[in-house]
């Protein structure tokens, strides 16, 4: 299936994704990797507020080169996820929806999406380009200093993802090659 998602999202809108589904992602789209997460939980642990709203939110796990002239983002292809693996389940625990990237997601990962009514989405990798094409606008909201790694508000239309982890438990890089072994043992 496939489906069109504006964020910020709601448990409701992302019971009915299964693993396997595509979804067209418009809205509001923060982006951060590994240094800014790092900062994220610096925040927390302080008791000090994020610098952008948790709720409902998407964030892409991206370190887009520099635009081009003309363009508002230059590629922007995922990073793996798993560097992301010791922060998420707190994100998602204070609201976070969505988790963009690629690659597996550990088992804690795996159960603060059901806990949460969240969902991991797979960008294309090695497709930069082409993600970069849904990217609206782009504005960086919070330290600079750390490049690619800044944390950017993005805006977002019909950004092509597809369902690797839903709310119910599935995931597609488990359920993928055992349907693919079980079409092969029946031919």
């Amino acid at each position: 299936m496939q489906y069109r998602l504006t964020t910020p999202v709601t448990r409701e809108e992302l019971a009915p994704l299964k693993a396997g589904d595509t979804v067209l992602l418009s809205g509001v789209v923060y982006t951060a990797r590994d240094a800014a997460h790092k900062r994220l939980m610096e925040l927390l642990d302080a008791g000090e507020p994020l610098p952008f709203p948790l709720e409902g939110s998407a964030i892409y796990y991206v370190g887009p080169t520099p635009e081009r002239p003309g363009q508002v983002i230059g590629s922007a292809g995922p990073t793996t996820s798993g560097r992301m693996d010791a922060y998420s389940p707190r994100l998602l625990d204070l609201g976070q929806s969505i988790m963009i990237g690629k690659g597996a997601r550990n088992q804690a990962v795996k159960d603060a999406v059901v806990r949460n009514g969240a969902v991991y989405l797979a960008a294309l990798g090695g497709a930069g380009a082409l993600m970069a094409a849904s990217v609206r606008s782009l504005e960086v909201i919070c330290w600079e200093d750390l490049g690619c790694e800044a944390v950017r508000r993005l805006e977002v239309k019909d950004f092509p993802l597809t369902v690797i982890l839903d709310a119910h438990g599935g995931d597609l890089y488990q359920a993928g090659p055992e349907a693919y072994l079980a079409a092969r043992a029946g031919e």
